[in-house]
């Protein structure tokens, strides 16, 4: 089993725009603007960064040194079809440069780069010109599970206000944009008429509605109009949801842990050195069939179960006094959690750790792992 692991940074960044490739009186073809965020994956090589642990700030700060000079500008002055996934392109290019002018840019093994640039939209591009587009929607919605165990909180009626992001992958070589958003938006509004407020029961087909039932309700009503779909993801919680590709069921559960740190490999002087914290952002992913009678693949509440030892282990506490712990860096602390967790869920396959927000790592193995919704 191979494991993949990513560094991840985030950055936001102010602009204005025209995206004159559009159709006459299209909304964008005019002078607007964005409040963006740009998110980067990359393998880093061993001691890419000044020490242990410094890896994802300084990605991030490479990161912002490379937005400068799009930052409250105007893009076009810099890119001439200022698309998402143009935008994405303009930064892999200046990352890579091994002999930029500015050679703190240079970034290795770039993997992927993403462009939101709005929190409903963005593009996700990596380096063979494969684009991830992608689109988020609400919808308001009561259900109840009829099969899980009596007692079970889900067996009640309640209600969510659920999410759901459409995965559309294109390879675009150099083609300035992918699929228009409005043409997503196009191929969900009757499925939203259908979904918002009304009892996900009482919908052919969603008898069971948990998440992954949804998701693969959403993608049966969906893969023959929007071409190239691949992943649609539901939130029904904040923290929880599922990813489904029309064959894999993939969910996750959310946790936040606020703990201690002292970066032990910084050099003397470095503030990263001496005792601070952060409240550190963790996502477990788990990749498992469907259960027939259930409708789900693991349950979501047996998920915080099974890792409530590890968790409480993390939280409000010093991280360095944990056995098995080198250092508290990320990559330590990661690893130690799949070590905890791995053998009570075995249906795990992918663990996000941030210690800021966009900034951290990525751990995944097995077969469909690493794959790209986050």
């Amino acid at each position: 089993m191979t494991e993949i692991f990513l560094h991840t940074a985030s950055a936001p960044f102010e602009a204005a725009c025209r995206v004159g490739i559009l159709p006459e009186g299209h909304r964008s073809r005019d002078l607007h603007g964005h409040s963006y965020v740009a998110r980067i994956r990359a393998q880093l090589p061993v001691n890419w960064a000044e020490f242990p642990g410094a890896e994802s700030e300084q990605l991030q700060t490479r990161l912002i040194d490379c937005l400068s000079p799009l930052d409250y500008g105007l893009l076009n002055e810099h890119i001439e079809v200022p698309t998402d996934e143009n935008i994405a392109r303009w930064l892999i290019q200046r990352l890579s440069q091994s002999n930029s002018s500015i050679p703190n840019l240079s970034t290795p093994n770039i993997e992927q780069m993403g462009i939101r640039s709005t929190r409903q939209q963005g593009a996700d591009l990596d380096t063979q010109g494969n684009a991830h587009i992608w689109r988020r929607y609400r919808f308001e919605a009561a259900h109840q599970l009829p099969n899980v165990p009596k007692g079970h909180q889900c067996g009640r009626m309640h209600g969510h206000g659920f999410e759901v992001i459409l995965h559309v992958n294109q390879n675009l070589s150099q083609t300035d944009m992918g699929i228009d958003y409005d043409h997503i938006d196009d191929c969900w509004a009757p499925i939203h008429q259908i979904l918002d407020h009304a009892c996900l029961n009482d919908i052919p087909g969603l008898e069971n509605p948990t998440s992954e039932m949804l998701a693969a309700w959403i993608w049966q009503q969906l893969s023959s109009q929007l071409e190239h779909l691949s992943w649609v993801t539901v939130y029904e919680t904040v923290t929880a949801g599922c990813h489904f590709d029309g064959k894999h069921y993939r969910i996750w559960k959310e946790q936040r842990f606020e703990s201690a740190v002292r970066l032990q490999q910084a050099p003397k002087g470095d503030r990263r050195r001496q005792l601070h914290g952060h409240s550190y952002l963790l996502r477990l992913h788990l990749s498992a069939a469907l259960d027939p009678v259930q409708g789900w693949t693991v349950d979501y509440g047996d998920v915080k179960s099974l890792f409530k030892p590890a968790y409480d282990a993390l939280d409000h506490r010093p991280l360095n006094e944990l056995s098995n712990i080198q250092d508290a860096d990320l990559t330590s602390i990661v690893h130690w959690i799949k070590d905890q967790t791995e053998h009570v869920l075995p249906q795990l396959d992918r663990i996000d750790l941030e210690q800021t927000p966009g900034c951290g790592v990525i751990l995944g193995w097995g077969e469909q792992s690493p794959a790209l919704p986050s």
